[in-house]
């Protein structure tokens, strides 16, 4: 640039550049004027473009800039181009300018703002402000002293200066102390403190930082920009309600408040009147001004470390009863309608219960410092209300802090708060029906608002899962205060909704059945409510006992008999049956299988708690269990009924289950009633319609009495041990298994599939289009049941039901534990084998390799075979019972013997995985077995490169946590062997998988079918953020423990570490943002145990500084992860600043892209070496890489726009469970608090 392309003013410009200038404004004019004409050509509107482009690079065109901007008789769009040369020049340029020239930037600026009128378009004003921004964050405190006297001066003007003064004030707070951004990042805390300096009073500073450095006085004034905000704000609420423009600047100040408030000193809020210029806005008739308003209290009461002065002056305020009743009449106004969604009412509900939630969160935290005059039974009728509202989405935050209340020690007990139990446990109650089963074309309010706040269902999920857990805490919560009249009034109303279940439904159909009925709906909310009182009930009896309050008898005794008088009803009931249609109107709830199947889960779980030990009730709770068994067993499956026909066969695995775990709970008092116990198995083993895995179940109660109860003779106890699973090692032992499994051929004829192949020649299966709508014939349906029928004989369940409840909360070092390693040391010799082969053999089932007897006409046949149906909520079509009803339409047709062949398949595979975590639960009895590891291996993952996606992730689910459980000494023979094979088979699956996908995307059509696209990727990625998740959790940074690590092993074992940390570079690269940010984290943490300068470390340190880097940067070009630059950026910077000095390899890298200079790259390296904050290192990097950042397709060429965000609370209830998260607030900002600026 020449000198005189940038001056101060135009004086020095001669005739001749005065011409020129001219021209190439009247080319500039004419160019944009091509590309906004509708009658322009695509050719001349490119011409134009490219044009307007290559201007921007020369010298002069920031002076063009300006001319064009400042010129207001120039149409908008020519003025905003004007303002786009002066910001490429600023952003890009700014670096290489002479001081004189960045004064005449800076003075141009200025002007402009100073220029700036009503008239001007809101895009012109907001981009001149955007423009005062780039430059302070470059130079102000550095060269520009004055920023704020400027400031200040054109406070004092027009009401559009003043928006233009906000928008600056709220964009240098956002960027000093919220968002990312790079060039702010760069200038450390220094901004920070400047913005610090003008926001807040000068006595404030004064008195919180009196020794701070005052040699550079960047403040005009001592009132602050948070005062005069303040009295802008009263000031409107005075005057300026019924006019627009202040409306607008209103509503201005309000979001630069509460940008402000999340750091500011909160001296400063309270000297400055702040929260009363924000409550009286909260009066105004204005919308948005009421819910910028509470956003800004919202942001204030998230904040952490309030004083007691601070709480007297900021928050207490909010609990007088003109204040209350004042956030009453808005909380009414805002409720909208269900069917008539006001969108901004319903904006201002929500954030206004955040808001609540915040503020209440003080009576737990300081109600030790609570004026008289504050009103907390008004302001708990206002939470009560909250409580209330039909929006879940409004009242989860309430109930979240309604939790945090009850269990509070210092205000839990209060008579406001007992007050209020009653109608609390009984809007709980309501709630806990689960919505996301309530159909969708339901008219309930709750379904309809939920639509409208979370649009995908995953997230929608995760929010009622987090609704109900509150909900249970609640009622748990109250059961602890008031047990006896709580859990009381919960089974009379119980009492009453079994009693009218039926009222007004329609009558049971087993053709029409379905699991999520209303009736079962209901039944099930009523029943979470009283298991949840159970949990309340056993954790006060715990607090009693732990106090030895003796007088706690007087209130267990009449209530423990109330409640086995009460279980004693449900006993009487039974399941009836004596219609086999089930056509009839019910009077009994217990005709529906899945209403049995929760009675009986309460049942057992009241024996387990609070009639825990009562030997009688035991029993019955046996037999009542054994009589619904009987009664299920005897129905006949009906006609075009599958979903009906699948409940009962649920129905009674549930109930051998639930007998399990009672036998588990109450084996003594079971082994006292043995021989009526066994008897009564016996019976019902002995039924003709009883299969071979159902007996087991039964047995295995037997098993587990007499393994865990403490009064047997060893002797005996081990004889009747190995009685019961004698047929199953029987299995085992018979060599027709071994020779079996010897072969393919031979795996095929076991699993009753040795005929598959020949059948689909015969008959030509692969001329059939649509496998679910061509019917078996009598030999495709022969061999369908064959293979049901073999699938059966194997020893794979009744092994998994033995070995896993003989381990089933068996603590090593028990007698228990004891015996169960003493019966299965001897048969893990003869069990393992086989187990491995049928693994291997499983897994070969997918290679079409393994398909020898089919033509080359028919090889697809084997991948469309072992095609997993599936259905994922929020992708697949239909509901979850319509994918099921479908499933059961085609059994009998070719889609019905493909998925039998799969299911097969899928059972050898997952059952073996179980057994074999069963098995590592034996501790040193499995992993000291001798050669175990590279056979498992060998097993496992030597024929699984063809699994499905879904497949793989089934392997996933079993065999980590193997490894988890491996002992210390055991690792080094046990753990290296199969981390190795499993993540160079990941590796390959998840990388070949994410080709294939995008390969699909790049040449997909408009006629492609984009659910199973989307079905595919999803998988895919619930794949990848698995193999993610492991890998992390095994190299994770672990808490100090006694123990040594299985990071601390697999960091100092080279060859197990190299196949991870060659899967995680890969990992960067995938297109999943989740997956890439959280191995970027874990690499980073990495880091720093392969900076020494020991021969191990060397190659690993390498490759990290090698292709780990490039890979980082290649995602960083990438505009897909253009969320997580900043994750990628910062392991970038760890690894120039951890292993610059030790290889030139990441130099030579960053020389080798294109646009790096040798001083650039070393002055970055330097800075590196000098800054040890990370969002400072990452912002070095950031910069130094700007020209090879990708951006988002969505955002090129866009100014950032404002979108809705979620709050933190939001965000937190969408995101799986919230335990653990009780009184957080948000804390510091990352500058690491005001008072570290002024240290």
């Amino acid at each position: 640039m020449n000198g005189s392309a940038i001056t101060s003013n135009g004086d020095d410009h001669s005739s001749a550049h005065q011409a020129d200038t001219s021209y190439t404004n009247a080319q500039i004019l004419r160019a944009l004027e091509l590309i906004y004409d509708p009658r322009s050509s695509n050719e001349h509107r490119q011409d134009a473009s490219r044009y307007l482009e290559q201007l921007k690079a020369q010298d002069q065109a920031p002076h063009h800039g300006y001319v064009l901007a400042a010129n207001k008789s120039h149409p908008p769009v020519v003025r905003h181009y004007g303002l786009s040369l002066l910001e490429d020049a600023i952003r890009h340029r700014w670096a290489s300018y002479t001081g004189k020239q960045s004064l005449a930037l800076r003075e141009w600026v200025v002007k402009l703002a100073q220029d700036v009128a009503q008239e001007d378009p809101a895009f012109i004003r907001n981009k001149v402000a955007q423009l005062w921004v780039e430059i302070a964050t470059r130079s102000w405190v550095l060269d520009w002293i004055d920023m704020d006297e400027l400031l200040v001066m054109l406070w004092a003007g027009s009401v559009c200066q003043k928006e233009l003064v906000l928008e600056v004030l709220e964009t240098l707070s956002d960027n000093s102390f919220g968002k990312e951004d790079t060039t702010t990042a760069l200038r450390g805390s220094e901004l920070g403190k400047a913005c610090v300096e003008i926001f807040t009073p000068a006595q404030v500073m004064i008195d919180h930082f009196p020794k701070r450095d005052t040699s550079i006085n960047v403040r005009f004034g001592g009132e602050g920009w948070l005062f005069r905000i303040s009295a802008l704000l009263h000031w409107y609420s005075q005057e300026g309600q019924n006019n627009i423009e202040l409306q607008t600047c209103g509503v201005k100040a309000l979001t630069t408040v509460k940008s402000v408030v999340h750091w500011i000193i909160l001296r400063a809020i309270a000297t400055t009147n702040c929260i009363q210029g924000i409550f009286e806005c909260l009066t105004m008739s204005n919308p948005a001004m009421q819910l910028v308003a509470v956003e800004a209290l919202c942001t204030l009461y998230n904040r952490s470390s309030f004083s007691e002065d601070d709480v007297r002056d900021l928050v207490w305020p909010l609990f007088k009863h003109e204040t209350v009743n004042t956030l009453k009449i808005l909380y009414q106004w805002s409720v909208v309608d269900a069917n008539d969604i006001d969108e901004e009412k319903y904006r201002l509900c929500k954030k206004l219960s955040e808001m609540i939630h915040n503020v209440g969160q003080f009576l737990d935290t300081k109600l030790d410092v609570i004026p008289q005059e504050a009103d907390l039974p008004n302001f708990l009728d206002l939470l009560l209300r909250f409580a209330h509202n039909e929006s879940l989405h409004v009242s989860i935050a309430v109930l979240h802090l309604w939790i945090q209340l009850l269990d509070s020690d210092s205000i839990g007990d209060s008579p406001p708060v007992m007050s209020m139990i009653g109608p609390l446990l009984e809007v709980c109650s309501q709630r806990l029906i689960r919505y996301e089963y309530v159909p969708e074309d339901t008219n309930v309010p709750a379904i309809l608002l939920l639509k409208e706040d979370i649009d995908t269902i995953p997230e929608r999920h995760a929010f009622l899962g987090n609704y109900a857990r509150f909900c249970k805490d609640i009622v748990n919560c109250i059961v602890q205060k008031q047990p006896l009249d709580a859990i009381i009034h919960i089974l009379d109303q119980t009492e009453v909704v079994l009693n009218r279940l039926y009222d007004g439904e329609p009558a049971l159909s087993a053709q029409t059945y379905s699991k999520y009925s209303i009736p079962a709906l209901k039944l099930d909310a009523q029943f979470s409510v009283v298991e949840a009182s159970l949990l309340g009930y056993s954790r006060w009896r715990a607090v009693r006992r732990a106090k030895k309050d003796n007088a706690m008898t007087a209130i267990t005794g009449p209530l423990n008999h109330k409640i086995q008088q009460w279980c004693s009803r449900l006993l009487e009931l039974r399941f009836e049956v004596s219609d086999p249609q089930i056509e009839r109107h019910c009077t009994y709830s217990f005709q529906d299988p899945t209403i049995l199947q929760r009675v009986v889960s309460l049942v057992v779980e009241f024996v387990g708690s609070t009639l825990k030990g009562n030997g009688e009730f035991v029993i019955r709770v046996f037999h009542f269990v054994f009589d619904m068994m009987t009664g299920l067993k005897d129905i006949q499956e009906q006609p075009d009924a599958f979903m009906y026909n699948e409940a009962v066969i649920e129905c009674r695995r549930s109930c051998a289950q639930q007998l399990q775990r009672l036998a588990l709970r109450e084996v003594d008092q079971l082994m006292i009633a043995y021989g009526d116990v066994e008897a009564t198995v016996g019976r019902y083993c002995q039924s003709t319609n009883v299969d071979q895995q159902e007996r087991d179940r039964c047995i295995s109660v037997l098993f587990v009495i007499v393994q865990r109860a403490g009064n047997i003779d060893q002797q005996k106890r081990e004889a009747h041990l190995e009685e019961f699973i004698a047929h199953v090692i029987q299995m085992w032992q018979d060599p027709a298994l071994s020779t079996s499994l010897s072969s393919f051929a031979g795996f095929c004829d076991l699993l009753g599939l040795s005929k598959l192949q020949s059948y689909f020649v015969t008959r030509k299966v692969n001329q059939i289009e649509d496998w679910a709508a061509s019917p078996l014939d009598d030999e495709g349906q022969a061999l369908k049941l064959q293979m049901e029928a073999a699938r059966d004989n194997l020893p794979l369940r009744a092994t998994k039901t033995f070995l896993g409840i003989s381990v089933e909360r068996s603590e090593p070092g028990t007698l228990p534990y004891q015996i169960a390693n003493t019966l299965w040391s001897k048969y893990l010799p003869i069990i393992l084998p086989n187990l491995l082969q049928l693994i291997s053999l499983a897994h070969s089932f997918s290679d079409p390799a393994s398909w020898s007897e089919l033509p080359s006409e028919l090889r697809g046949i084997p991948a469309r075979v072992l095609r997993d149906r599936y259905w994922q909520v929020g992708i697949s079509l239909g509901s979850r019972e319509d994918f099921y009803s479908q499933i059961g339409e085609t059994k009998l047709t070719m889609e019905g013997l493909a998925s039998t062949i799969r299911s097969s398949l899928r059972m050898v595979r997952e059952t073996s995985y179980r057994l074999l975590y069963s098995m590592s639960l034996l501790g040193n009895t499995f992993y000291d077995y001798q050669g175990l590891a590279e056979p498992l291996s060998r097993a496992v993952f030597g024929n699984a490169s063809l699994l499905t996606i879904h497949q793989t992730g089934m392997v996933l689910t079993g065999i980590p946590p193997i490894i988890y459980s491996c002992p210390p000494h055991a690792r080094a023979h046990f753990v290296p062997p199969l981390l190795i094979a499993m993540f160079e088979f990941l590796d390959q699956k998840v990388s070949t998988e994410w080709s294939e996908i995008e390969q699909r995307k790049a040449a997909s059509g408009p006629d492609d079918d984009l659910v199973v696209e989307m079905e595919n990727e999803a998988i895919l990625r619930q794949l990848t953020n698995t193999c993610v998740s492991f890998v992390v959790r095994l190299l994770e940074p672990d808490a100090p423990t006694s123990a040594p690590s299985l990071r601390s092993f697999i960091l100092a074992t080279p060859h197990a570490l190299t196949p991870l940390i060659l899967f995680c570079t890969h990992a960067l690269r995938m297109h999943d943002s989740r997956a890439c940010g959280l191995i970027a984290r874990l690499l980073r943490s990495l880091l720093p145990a392969f900076a020494d300068s020991t021969a191990d470390a060397a190659p690993v340190r390498e490759f990290l500084a090698s292709d780990v880097l490039k890979a980082c940067i290649e995602s960083l070009h990438d505009p897909y992860f253009v969320d997580v630059q900043s994750d990628l950026a910062l392991l970038i910077a760890g690894i120039l600043a951890t292993y610059a000095k030790q290889t030139p390899t990441p130099r030579l890298i960053l020389l080798s892209l294109p646009g790096m200079t040798v001083q650039g790259v070393d002055a970055t390296l330097g800075k590196l070496r000098e800054h040890g904050d990370s969002k400072r290192r990452g912002a070095v990097v950031l910069k130094l890489l700007e020209g090879l950042r990708g951006v988002s397709v969505s955002e090129m060429g866009k100014r950032p726009r404002a979108t809705r965000a979620r709050g933190e609370l939001e965000k937190r209830y969408v995101q799986g469970s919230v335990e653990g998260l009780k009184g957080q607030r948000d804390r510091s900002p990352d500058l690491g608090g005001v008072a570290d600026m002024f240290a």
